[in-house]
């Protein structure tokens, strides 16, 4: 995949989801009817910018509400968009793994691309959905954990959102200011380590990831073109072997083992009936 293409279709995504442009400016939330419909990347309801709602926060609510009734809506569009797409969603359409995106182009001395935890942290993410975004907002009423206690996109938004409309930051507390250090944490991180947010702590990262192997746009794997070089593994900055599992949980599928590999074995691929590696 050529970065510059991928580049164009990330900032087209970003804006296109945050094409309330006025509301920067104004620090004022558009309420109009866009906001019913769940983005499929996550990008925080309360963003100024924001035209739909989050997928995530959505659920928290829905979960969380006095009158509980199961949010149909909103799991089934989850599911189709992880259905469809798997993490492609990761890769090429969520706002704030674009930011981290562009945090990782800067230059930094020393990057660090695997460590010694680095696969027992990445468990993280599922517990965050199960307990943040599940258990927790089902057992304490109009409560969304997630959104309350962890989520940087939320609290990037809430600074956007003062910065039209000084008169908030007089509202912002402790808890604010926990969330606050959670957001310097993964944007400093995302200097030094490829995507830190996505990779250990986003809860609909875990969901999408759950179905890379089974969606309908995977990345395939020519078992008769590959020859095991390793430049693909190497091209991973999430760390994955696309020649061993081209369809990982933890593949955002950016593409970069695709114009890494030599032979042209690696492509993206719909529907897959072809004979891959993974599925001989």
């Amino acid at each position: 995949m050529d970065k510059k293409k991928r580049f164009a279709v990330q900032s087209a995504a970003a804006l296109i989801q945050n094409a309330n442009f006025k509301g920067f400016f104004t620090g004022k939330i558009y309420a109009g009817a866009a906001k019913s419909v769940c983005v499929p990347g996550l990008n925080c309801y309360s963003c100024p910018g924001a035209v739909g709602a989050c997928p995530i926060g959505s659920l928290q609510n829905s979960l969380s509400a006095y009158n509980f009734k199961f949010p149909y809506y909103v799991v089934g569009l989850i599911v189709f968009f992880g259905a469809v797409l798997g993490r492609i969603v990761c890769g090429f359409l969520c706002p704030f793994g674009f930011l981290q995106d562009l945090i990782d182009k800067l230059p930094f001395p020393k990057k660090i691309g695997t460590f010694k935890y680095d696969k027992t942290l990445r468990k993280i993410k599922y517990a965050v959905l199960i307990i943040f975004v599940i258990v927790m907002p089902l057992a304490v009423k109009l409560t969304p954990f997630f959104c309350k206690y962890i989520c940087p996109s939320g609290t990037l938004s809430g600074i956007l959102l003062a910065l039209g409309d000084k008169a908030l930051f007089s509202l912002f507390g402790s808890q604010f200011m926990w969330k606050l250090c959670i957001l310097c944490s993964v944007l400093l991180l995302s200097a030094v380590i490829f995507r830190p947010f996505c990779k250990y702590i986003c809860p609909l990262g875990a969901f999408y990831g759950l179905f890379n192997k089974y969606a309908a746009v995977k990345m395939s794997v020519d078992s008769d073109k590959c020859i095991s070089c390793g430049k693909c593994a190497r091209a991973c900055k999430m760390n994955c072997d696309p020649s061993a599992e081209p369809n990982s949980a933890e593949c955002i599928r950016c593409g970069d083992c695709i114009g890494a590999c030599p032979e042209k074995a690696i492509e993206y691929t719909a529907f897959d009936l072809k004979k891959t590696k993974e599925n001989p």
